[in-house]
């Protein structure tokens, strides 16, 4: 590989990278850092492990005191993977950055298309611009189904996690698990209050945080916690 002239200001730079680590490696001196930083931890281990991920996809330590656990989340999510539950994501992010290899070691029929995402289908961009809603509302109503026992991540939309949790109060259906992370700044804080207010498992960042790469990094974190199965 080639080098910057020694004079560069580059090259000090360059210097203090750390060339010859592999990913694995990477990602455990990333969270030997952010233990030191966030010091003593008084959470369970298995919600730990969701909050480091959360803060590892973020680099924000300062998440450590603000992801709410309710109604058993890391056990709800765990059974429902083992059972091989279709998961629902607000976003075509989340949809991609869901690992199949780590779903396959919970349910080996998992597959891609077992995480379902509606947001951008002809026929719901179609009905969101013919009734004046947004397509993460009418997402939603594509398949219900999906959501009925399954697993939802919403990660971008509030009104997707209102809408969802909106038809959870009808009892119209009951999802296994929510991870709860929409971010923004118009109806992002109600959302996650509403489903706050359920007695649906879920995890929710509090406030305007949240975002698709933390709501992928809360599900990872939950299998960091479960036992491969065969």
């Amino acid at each position: 590989m080639p080098s910057p002239p020694k004079n560069s200001p580059c090259a000090e730079i360059m210097n203090g990278i750390r060339w010859d680590l592999s990913g694995a490696e990477v990602e455990a001196e990333s969270f030997r850092r952010i233990e030191a930083e966030t010091g003593e931890i008084a959470l369970p281990l298995p919600q730990w492990r969701v909050v480091r991920r959360l803060i590892h996809a973020a680099g924000d330590c300062s998440l450590r005191d603000q992801v709410v656990f309710a109604h058993n989340p890391v056990e709800a999510g765990l059974q429902a993977l083992r059972e091989g539950v279709p998961l629902y994501a607000d976003s075509n992010m989340i949809r991609s950055g869901i690992s199949i290899v780590k779903l396959r070691r919970f349910c080996s029929r998992y597959s891609r298309q077992d995480i379902h995402c509606h947001v951008a289908a002809p026929d719901v961009a179609r009905h969101a611009q013919e009734t004046g809603r947004t397509r993460a509302l009418c997402a939603l109503e594509k398949n219900p189904g999906v959501l009925n026992g399954g697993i939802v991540l919403i990660g971008n939309a509030p009104l997707a996690l209102a809408g969802l949790t909106r038809m959870i109060l009808a009892g119209e259906v009951r999802p296994r698990l929510v991870i709860a992370m929409p971010v923004g700044f118009v109806n992002v804080v109600e959302s996650k209050q509403l489903i706050m207010a359920t007695e649906i498992p879920h995890i929710v960042v509090r406030g305007r945080r949240g975002g698709s790469p933390l709501a992928v990094a809360a599900l990872h974190g939950i299998m960091e916690s479960g036992d491969a199965t065969p």
